[in-house]
């Protein structure tokens, strides 16, 4: 299968992992429902399971690590108060930060335990 230029253009940004996740979902509720699962699609939603698991576990790693700088500019705010209004203006910048990124985060989270009852469903199944 050859990967189209214009294919590239749409994601060099990245892709829309939501989107991503709908339609490979509604794939394997068609499947399920039409009792054509077979084993290539199991191997197939096996790997994008894989796929899910790799972005959720660097998107924790980057919520941690985002929490940890939250919690030294609170510690500095509170033991430096002479650095005026500066820490309150990055704390604030990074809650907001941290709030979309939990927000990501149970985002795969609840794809992926979904994905895992859908795997279950297939597994039993499958034809």
């Amino acid at each position: 299968m050859k990967y189209s230029l214009d294919k590239r253009e749409n994601d060099a940004f990245g892709i829309n992992i939501k989107e991503y996740c709908k339609n490979h979902e509604r794939q394997i509720v068609s499947a399920i429902d039409s009792g054509s699962v077979n084993e290539e699609m199991i191997a197939l939603h096996r790997e994008k399971i894989s796929i899910i698991q790799h972005e959720r576990l660097v998107h924790l790693i980057v919520t941690v690590m985002v929490v940890l700088a939250e919690l030294f500019v609170i510690d500095l705010a509170v033991l430096h108060p002479e650095l005026g209004i500066l820490p309150p203006i990055i704390m604030l910048g990074l809650a907001i930060l941290l709030g979309f990124y939990f927000y990501h985060y149970f985002f795969l989270e609840n794809t992926l335990q979904h994905w895992y009852r859908l795997l279950e469903s297939m597994e039993s199944g499958r034809n």
